[in-house]
């Protein structure tokens, strides 16, 4: 077996990988920028053209006190969104007081066979400070034989009547599949109340 090595001798100094090594790549889709906005939705770049889509969501800010960072799929281009979900979750969080912290599966979070928004994140802080990022892969969505797996992974600044030491970092694993074989060409984002005010997210093709 034959090995290929890198062109130069240490990381800092790569500037060209063998030409064996390739893929991987993110290919910038689409921007959707919020504006106190009721939702951010994808309806056009999910396609056929990649296995893998990521949306990578920024200081997404609401302006509700406490709502959840939510998602959900269409399989009509967005004339409707409520694909059949079931998915796992598991999260941890720490108070900035260093008093209350706890590693969890999220029952409350989590569907099964559902049409529901699928949360991401957990009760965000609309103080000025607050907001959730975070990434959410979504694999072949135009797949006509398999359900739609998708993981993601959240940061938010949350506050809630629930942790006695608020505010706090909440932090959330998600896993699950739209349970259709039709190809999945939209995706919505929106908070479980009030809009949007402020936030990125960037749709991401992996080639």
């Amino acid at each position: 077996m034959s090995l290929n090595f890198a062109n130069n001798n240490s990381l800092s100094a790569i500037t060209a990988l063998p030409t064996a090594v390739s893929g991987g790549a993110l290919n910038l889709i689409s921007t959707s920028t919020a504006s106190s906005s009721a939702t951010l939705s994808f309806t056009s770049g999910i396609d056929s053209t990649y296995k893998e889509y990521i949306f990578k969501f920024i200081n997404i800010h609401p302006s509700a006190d406490q709502p959840n960072w939510t998602f959900q799929g269409s399989t009509n281009s967005g004339s409707s969104y409520g694909v059949t979900i079931t998915s796992s979750v598991f999260n941890a969080y720490h108070s900035e007081s260093d008093s209350e912290a706890t590693l969890e599966y999220s029952g409350g979070s989590d569907l099964a066979q559902s049409t529901s928004y699928q949360r991401l994140v957990t009760e965000v802080n609309n103080a000025n400070d607050g907001s959730v990022s975070g990434m959410l892969h979504l694999f072949e969505p135009s797949s006509t034989t398999f359900v739609k797996h998708f993981i993601a992974k959240s940061q938010g600044h949350s506050d809630t009547s629930g942790v006695t030491e608020s505010p706090y970092t909440w932090n959330m694993y998600i896993a699950g599949y739209f349970n259709t074989t039709s190809a999945i060409d939209a995706i919505q984002f929106k908070m479980s109340s009030g809009n949007i005010d402020s936030g990125v997210i960037k749709l991401y093709g992996v080639s």
